[in-house]
């Protein structure tokens, strides 16, 4: 049951995320579940190699580099799910940050509820 609650947060993240950053476009929840299926899957297979291959310039920027690395994570989803989509990688780069956030929110939130 916790998979399904994760990926039910994720999605609802990802929906939050496209309403506050205008270059995110969701067009409902289908396309929401679809892209958070996508996403994780892109970030268990795909990430880890461009955090391995990209490692000198994460150091050098202590870090920050990875939201780039999560920008090109929602890049690829955009490009597989139909009905989300992502305008340019600057609005990737902010939605990512955006996306960081509520989903750490949502978690912190599920666990107080014992959703998850």
């Amino acid at each position: 049951m916790g998979i399904l609650v994760t990926w039910a947060l994720n999605a609802l993240a990802l929906y939050v995320t496209a309403q506050f950053v205008p270059g995110i476009h969701v067009s409902g929840a289908i396309s929401a579940l679809l892209a958070a299926i996508v996403i994780g899957f892109v970030n268990t297979f795909i990430k880890p190699l461009l955090l391995f291959l990209t490692l000198p310039i994460n150091l050098m920027t202590l870090g920050l580099f990875t939201f780039v690395i999560n920008a090109v994570v929602l890049w690829l989803a955009a490009q597989v799910v139909p009905g989300f989509s992502v305008d340019s990688l600057l609005w990737a780069i902010l939605a990512a940050v955006v996306l960081s956030f509520v989903s750490t929110l949502l978690s912190r939130l599920s666990k107080d509820l014992k959703l998850s």
